[in-house]
């Protein structure tokens, strides 16, 4: 069965499921699901902006004299970017849980205030090991903000309108790739100010903007359908009517009214799915941290000064914006997911064959243009990866736990990632530019598989009829099944 199929199956059940409690044309569902974009898409873009700035500048102090002043060794300098996806991946579970809990509203405007006091300060550390301890306490605030958000998301929008909202946050992260550059740029002429380094100041400023933003952020984020204060009553009855449809769950308690089980736990840690979406994960992970941190530093050694090594790293990052909300697209309009996780995959692969073949020295500018295919590679995938994991998962506390697993051990790709390139290689990097191309040739592959894997049990769940289903099932039995009931079809 299609994705296409697999929406006119759910459509057939409706009648059985009861339905939409309030009736608005096409043109008035439109209209809604543009207020609802309007109210969380910007909101969450300029934040995921600030979080990505905040942990990948780095970079570009690095390259503002910020290894000099605090006489760090290449050695020392991977260290500090390793240690901060220790903690970043430990608390992202924990952050999830405590998430549902305090609600969105109170509790990313929480770990933003905490994350962004810690970048301000990251601005008057002394040595490699007070670099360390920042780095540490920045992987512990930001934790929990990804997947905090990608679970917001699946609060609010059925599976086939997911990625593209994914995207259009994502794509923030991305462009703060560029956005940074041109920060840091400007930042740097600050240098002496206050008997501060340039460098410096890009923490302290950064850090400072965090802190704004964390303080305002409640009078504008709203938690799920049911509380949403620019919603009518009867436009919430049918945003969760939506959600609720697709996941055979209509008649069910609310999302936010769903309490804790340790069985939803175990259900998402037992999940075959979310370990084999893991591997897909680090496809994307381990080398997009290496790039992030290091493309600044690839560029400066190809010949360009510093300060146009930052504004370099733009165009590449606008670049990565477009694929990423492209592909995002073309997913939710076809309703599939695997063939733009696995297409950027490859894409990003040929990238890294090439920039490996090309000798530094000689054509820069060609080494150049190779990042571009890298960045729209290892960009594009992301927003796939955690979307399709989201869009397979129910009910709503498995695929928030499922989702934090994903995104927790997925991340200690970053890790690795940041442990790839080192400084005695440059300018070939043969150890990450070799590894990040076997990764996402090893992850393209498990994507192919799981795809497989779950096309055969949509095809098993596809020969009982939906009268056979309900003869043999309650409606409360198959709400409990989550995933597992057989009214349930796999996103492909």
């Amino acid at each position: 069965m299609s994705s296409k199929d697999n929406i006119s199956f759910i459509e057939e059940l409706q009648d059985d499921l009861r339905g939409p409690p309030v009736q608005f044309t096409k043109e008035e569902e439109k209209k809604i699901l543009r207020r609802i974009d309007i109210r969380l898409i910007p909101l969450l873009s300029i934040l995921y902006l600030i979080s990505f700035l905040d942990r990948g500048n780095v970079g570009n102090a690095r390259i503002a004299g910020m290894t000099e002043d605090l006489h760090l060794t290449g050695t020392q300098y991977n260290i500090a970017l390793t240690m901060f996806f220790i903690p970043y991946a430990l608390f992202e579970i924990p952050s999830n849980i405590v998430l549902k809990i305090l609600r969105p509203r109170i509790w990313i405007p929480t770990i933003m205030l905490a994350w962004g006091t810690v970048m301000t300060l990251m601005g008057i550390v002394q040595n490699y090991q007070g670099l360390v301890v920042a780095r540490v306490f920045l992987g512990v605030a930001e934790a929990g903000f990804f997947p905090a958000a990608s679970f917001l998301l699946t609060c609010w929008y059925p599976r086939h309108e997911l990625q593209l909202r994914i995207g259009y946050f994502y794509g923030a992260g991305a462009l703060s790739g560029a956005f940074s550059g041109l920060l840091a740029f400007a930042i740097e002429k600050m240098n002496g100010v206050g008997g501060l380094a340039g460098w410096r100041w890009i923490f302290i400023l950064e850090g400072l903007i965090t802190v704004v933003a964390a303080m305002v952020t409640p009078f504008f984020m709203n938690n799920d359908p049911a509380s949403a204060r620019f919603l009518s009553e009867d436009e919430k009855k049918f945003v969760l009517w939506r959600l609720q449809v697709e996941q055979g769950r209509v008649g069910a308690d609310t999302e936010s009214e769903e309490p804790f089980k340790w069985k939803y736990f175990w259900a998402a840690v037992q999940d075959w799915k979310v370990w084999l979406s893991i591997v897909v994960y680090w496809g994307n992970a381990m080398p997009i941290y290496g790039f992030i941190y290091t493309v600044p530093v690839v560029i400066n050694e190809l010949g360009y000064s510093s300060a146009n090594a930052q504004l370099l790293t733009i165009p590449i990052y606008v670049a990565a914006v477009i694929g990423t909300i492209t592909a995002a697209y073309l997913s939710d309009k076809y309703h599939t997911r695997s063939p733009f996780i696995i297409g950027p995959q490859l894409f990003g692969a040929i990238g890294f064959v090439v920039v490996m073949a090309i000798p530094k020295g000689k054509y820069p500018g060609a080494v150049y243009g190779s990042l571009f295919i890298i960045a729209i590679g290892l960009y594009t995938t992301i927003t796939g990866v955690v979307s399709w994991t989201g869009n397979n998962l129910a009910g709503s506390w498995k695929r928030n736990i499922g989702m934090a697993i994903q995104i927790s051990l997925g991340n200690l790709g970053g890790a690795v990632g940041t442990n790839i390139y080192l400084e005695k290689e440059a300018p070939e990097y043969w150890l990450g530019f070799g590894f990040s191309l076997g990764i996402l040739l090893c992850a393209s592959a498990v994507a192919m598989a799981l795809r497989v894997a779950l096309q055969r049990i949509n095809a098993k769940r596809d020969a009982m009829s939906a009268e056979e289903i309900h003869s043999r099932y309650t409606r409360e039995e198959l709400w409990e099944m989550g995933d597992a009931s057989p009214l349930f079809r796999y996103t492909l």
